[in-house]
């Protein structure tokens, strides 16, 4: 699985993928009575996932070490995404639709994945079946969680989307954090807030200078 960066492995700390405060227990195998009988929701999932045109927030990291660092995240889809770290991170994360790329400037390197790879696929592509590697997690009653994985690819690590009931949010759900798990049990954590739906974003939005070559974009 792609993780976010572990801002561990720099200086101030640097895993994607793109991860949930009040984490919800990844583990469980089986759904509840309960949730079962709220499989309507796995539906509003899916569909608040699909009526997501673009959306910018404002976000928080945090790696398995505890290390959190702000930031700003605009998405387009289909398969556009940009982590936009605060300066002091000396770091990106951006999707051009094709590819996820992690880019270092710190030490002039760049990282890249193809999308499908990662649990953010989930979020990024709008014709993937979210219902076929996803469930309901038990959550509170405003509250629905829905764990997505690959069980033929378990490399490619656990998801859990984290969404409240919002009227004003597409599909009536707003998406407000998730959690992802790598194959070996490395968490992330990322919560949303300010987020906004429907704005134009410019397709050089999710384009980064190579810190490879000078003046090189990509």
């Amino acid at each position: 699985m792609i993780t976010l960066p572990d801002f561990k492995t720099k200086p101030l700390g640097a895993a994607l993928a793109l991860s949930l405060g009040a984490a919800l227990p990844l583990s469980a195998l089986v759904v509840p009575t309960a949730a079962v009988a709220q499989t309507g929701d796995l539906d509003r999932a899916v569909a608040a996932l699909r009526g997501i045109s673009t959306m910018t927030a404002d976000f928080t990291q945090t790696d398995r070490n505890g290390t959190t660092i702000p930031g700003k995240l605009y998405l387009k889809r289909p398969g556009k995404i940009r982590f936009e770290y605060a300066p002091s991170a000396k770091m990106l994360v951006v999707s051009n639709g094709k590819s996820l790329y992690l880019v270092d400037y710190e030490v002039r390197q760049v990282q890249r994945w193809p999308i499908g790879n990662s649990p953010l696929g989930a979020l990024l592509d709008p014709n993937r079946d979210v219902k076929t590697y996803g469930k309901l997690v038990p959550s509170g009653d405003n509250v629905v969680a829905v764990e997505v994985r690959d069980r033929k690819r378990p490399e490619f690590g656990v998801i859990t989307l984290i969404f409240t009931r919002d009227g004003s949010a597409p599909g009536g759900l707003r998406l407000t954090n998730w959690v992802a798990l790598d194959s070996q049990n490395n968490r992330t954590t990322v919560r949303l807030s300010n987020q906004q739906f429907g704005a134009a974003i410019a397709d050089s939005k999710f384009t980064f200078t190579d810190p490879r070559r000078s003046g090189g974009r990509r």
